[in-house]
């Protein structure tokens, strides 16, 4: 999509998003913000990525570099915990009130919506996919396990809920524990 940009100055336009993002928040950010901000033409982004929504979205998708389905350890525990350890608890706590903000904005902005879906959480689903898939070929997980289909429900959950409930951010400790206290029992390893 972003063809004749160089990566770094890609890379340098999705941080910018990010940075605006969150600033100001999804509803009052503007293509005219980001071109002042990145010193480019609102004409640039629209040529490039056609819509806001797209344009946040694939910023987002950026800050992601690594795919679940290329973590592969050996062991669905062993995924997780590399899975937790992909951000510091700095970039999470920064990652998680930012997907706050942009929930609320997804309400009002079916455009919105669709691109998250499409470039962000659809290739989240798939590579967590991929990752159960393997724990149960290797037999860590029977084929039939009921709570395959909501262990993205539970770790969605995890982030949703801490915040709401303890209102503490999501950290590396928390997702660790709630790995092995929640997901992984549900999926039928004691721990």
């Amino acid at each position: 999509m972003a063809g004749r940009l160089t990566p770094e100055r890609e890379a340098e336009l999705y941080e910018a998003v990010l940075d605006l993002l969150r600033e100001v928040g999804y509803d009052a950010l503007t293509m005219d913000a980001v071109a002042t901000r990145t010193r480019s033409s609102k004409a640039t982004l629209y040529r490039q990525w056609g819509s806001k929504p797209e344009l946040v979205a694939r910023a987002l998708r950026h800050n992601k570099p690594v795919s679940l389905a290329e973590i592969d350890t050996g062991s669905l525990r062993g995924d997780f915990q590399a899975m937790v350890a992909r951000e510091d608890d700095c970039q999470m706590e920064k990652d998680s009130a930012l997907m706050r903000g942009l929930m609320r904005a997804v309400h009002d902005n079916p455009e919105l919506h669709k691109a998250l879906r499409e470039v962000l959480i659809e290739p989240e689903i798939t590579g967590l996919g991929t990752v159960l898939r393997r724990a149960v070929e290797r037999g860590e997980v029977a084929a039939d396990n009921r709570a395959l289909p909501y262990v993205v429900h539970m770790m969605v959950g995890a982030f949703a809920a801490r915040q709401f409930i303890e209102d503490c951010p999501v950290d590396q400790a928390f997702l660790a524990d709630y790995f092995d206290a929640v997901v992984l029992p549900a999926l039928g390893d004691p721990r």
